[in-house]
This record gives C-alpha cells, structure tokens and sequence, in this order.
C-alpha cells in the first residue's frame, strides 16, 4: 500500500514539475568550441601603448574572458589585465615588456578552453 502511495505521489510530482517544463532553457554546449584570435597575432612585436585586442564571435557565448599575463602564465610575475567582455575586442594600455594573453568564450553553463598568444611590448 505505501508504495503504491509514494508512486502516485511521484507522478504527482511530475506532473506538477511538468507544468513548468516551458521554462526549461536549453544552453548549448560550447566546451568544443575555440576561440580564433585575430590580433595581435601570435609572438608579434608591438609597440608601446594602447594595444587592441580582438578575435572571432563564438556561437553561442555570451561573453568572453580575456587575461593578460607578464611573462607568460606558466611564470606569471603579475596579471596585468582580467575582463569579462561581451565585445570580441579590448583596448589596453601596455608598456614595454614580455606578455602572453588568452581569451575564453563562455554562456551561462559552458565555456571554452582559452586560446593564448604571446606579444612583446617595445
């Protein structure tokens, strides 16, 4: 008897859960996906300045994280620079020295392995 109780509670349940199902929002899974940086482009030298960074709209993302890093990220002495954007570009001002820079696509339940560059700042 109880078991038969709890199925019908279960149903119950579903059914009521089910009402709502409308509002269920699909988010694609972007994990696949990679980013494709346009500039700099990669071991380029730059000078001094403002620097522009740019790369391709992923489908699906609605934003983007970029990082940039002094050396390098393995060695990182100092982040100099973590946005989130909802742009395929950023502006910073950069002076001279060694950098390596990533960006990530991401939506509200995915993201995007970074892709990462190198510039030298003259």
């Amino acid at each position: 008897m109880m078991r038969k109780i709890n199925k019908i509670l279960a149903m119950l349940v579903i059914t009521i859960t089910c009402n709502s199902c409308d509002e269920i929002i699909y988010v694609p899974n972007i994990t696949e996906e990679t980013v494709t940086i346009i500039a700099p482009t990669n071991a380029v030298s730059v000078s001094a300045g403002n620097v522009n960074f740019n790369w391709e709209i992923v489908d699906e993302a609605t934003e983007y994280q970029l990082q940039i890093a002094t050396p390098n990220f393995a060695q990182a002495s100092q982040i100099v620079e973590e946005q989130l954007t909802t742009t395929t570009s950023f502006d910073v001002e950069l002076v001279a020295n060694e950098y390596e820079w990533r960006v990530r696509a991401i939506n509200s339940a995915y993201e995007t392995a970074y892709t990462t560059h190198s510039l030298t700042v003259e």
